[in-house]
């Protein structure tokens, strides 16, 4: 059977449900065997896990762009032979794509993310993102790390490094970056899955097979702050095997490959300005490639939008029937939004981030994140009257002029001032090597102006962002900072 033969039939009820206890054997053996065992007990400031994780996330900044995989090698100070030889096989088997890659599809997929520009980023910050913080295990992991509560921005920045190099032209080829920094998650991910479980998630998934109670208890939270905090509160937080499933399983990782993809295509169909089926099909098929990468399940993947809209229902559905108490969405909602909220120059639009969200994610996103309370009268009555009309005047002059939008114009002002003071801060740029950098400012630089609207609607538009590239220089600013910071949870 051909893998592509995989999706006559959708994944059944049952077989979702296992994969609760399903994970990723290639990544997790590759941190367990680094690892090794944990102490008995509670883990102390200087086990030495601690100087293993460390040195894996020091090894992450060889990992420049896919040709630096090539021939790769784990070698310097805290590399043992356990290390080196997981690693080593780990780079040499993860970065190979999938046979059923389709080369002209995932260069239309980029074309396409390139030509939406700043309303590509604004439909992943005000949809995807929302949307991956519906289902609560999943939102209980990030709530547990202070992820979004705490520092809701190197968030939004972590996703944005990924996004970037996996969509800009040429990212899963061997002269771009994605595949570099797509092994880099999926090693994170298997970190997180270790540390909340205190070793390998097979052996935990067989211990309850065989009898186990599935509980791992809370311990007392090591000593010592900075960098690793993250990662010690991980490990102190305690799980249930029984009841959650693994952390970061395959389900909740095919979920989130879906507010990447079929998301950010629902989004544009909402906003009038949704893409031809064959492109709709290309987008998801690139980012199922993404999902190979990041060691998700074909099976659980999705290439049409019938597809992605029936499996993300029956997820968000299981997700909605297990509440976690206390439910962490909230919190994560509010402080997406805040984030958001702070980018905007003008008071009467700061509510917009919100309005969007309800928008494009509809009632039940927006109640599990708490995004309920009222909009004050004029924004809201600004945001809809906008969009209203906008959508009115797209629908009529579309007729004659295929690719006008007002409503593209608008979103791309709000992408722009979220951009230029969240992902484009000249105080803290993108994690990303130098020429990468250099690449994203070339992106930006080319989404200064919407090739396809008149010149009077990109005048205004100058008006609203700013007159001249929207360019960052993010490679300068780089090199102006101080050293860069360590790898943490994405």
């Amino acid at each position: 059977m051909s893998q592509n033969a995989l999706h006559t039939h959708p994944i059944s009820d049952a077989e979702l449900a296992g994969m609760q206890h399903h994970a990723d054997p290639l990544a997790d053996k590759t941190i367990a065997d680094i690892l090794g065992d944990w102490p008995a007990g509670d883990v102390a400031v200087d086990a030495p896990q601690w100087a293993r994780i460390d040195t894996v996330n020091r090894l992450f900044g060889e990992w420049t762009d896919n040709r630096s995989l090539v021939g790769w090698t784990a070698q310097g100070d805290g590399v043992d032979a356990d290390m080196a030889r997981a690693l080593n096989h780990y780079v040499q088997t993860a970065q190979v794509l999938p046979p059923w890659a389709d080369a002209k599809k995932i260069e239309r997929a980029e074309k396409l993310f390139m030509e939406h520009g700043a309303l590509s980023c604004i439909l992943l910050f005000c949809a995807s993102l929302p949307e991956c913080y519906v289902i609560p295990d999943l939102s209980s992991v990030l709530h547990t790390s202070g992820q979004l509560e705490q520092n809701a921005e190197y968030r939004i920045r972590s996703t944005a490094a990924m996004i970037f190099p996996v969509m800009m032209h040429g990212g899963l080829g061997q002269r771009g970056a994605g595949v570099a920094q797509v092994l880099k998650v999926r090693l994170i991910h298997a970190t997180i899955r270790n540390l909340i479980l205190h070793g390998s998630p097979q052996d935990a998934v067989k211990q309850l097979l065989a009898g186990g109670s599935g509980q791992v208890a809370a311990q007392a939270l090591p000593a010592g702050g900075g960098r690793q905090a993250m990662f010690k509160t991980l490990y102190a937080r305690g799980w249930n095997l029984q009841g959650d499933g693994l952390p970061c399983n395959q389900e909740e990782l095919a979920y989130t490959l879906l507010t990447f993809g079929y998301v950010f295509l629902r989004s544009l169909r909402r906003l009038g300005i949704g893409l031809r089926p064959a492109d709709e099909e290309a987008y998801l098929h690139a980012w199922n490639v993404v999902g190979h990468i990041l060691g998700i399940d074909r099976a659980l993947m999705v290439d049409t939008m019938d597809q992605g809209h029936a499996l993300m229902a029956r997820m968000q559905a299981r997700g909605r029937a297990e509440p976690v108490v206390p439910d962490p969405r909230p919190a994560l909602g509010r402080a997406l939004m805040q984030t958001m909220e702070n980018s905007l120059p003008w008071s009467i639009v700061k509510p917009f981030p919100e309005l969007m969200t309800r928008y494009l994610c509809g009632r039940d996103t927006a109640s599990d994140l708490g995004l309920t309370q009222r909009a004050p009268w004029p924004s809201a009555l600004l945001f809809w009257g906008v969009l209203l009309i906008a959508r009115a005047i797209d629908t009529l002059l579309r007729m004659v002029l295929p690719r006008f939008s007002i409503v593209r114009t608008l979103t791309r002002i709000l992408g722009y001032h979220f951009m230029s003071r969240v992902l484009m801060s000249q105080t803290r740029p993108l994690q990303l090597p130098t020429e990468l950098l250099n690449q994203v400012d070339q992106v930006v630089h080319s989404w200064s102006d919407d090739p396809h609207a008149p010149g009077w609607l990109n005048r205004i538009e100058d008006r609203l962002t700013t007159h001249g590239s929207w360019s960052p220089g993010l490679a300068r600013k780089a090199q102006a900072a101080s050293a860069p910071q360590a790898q943490q949870p994405a």
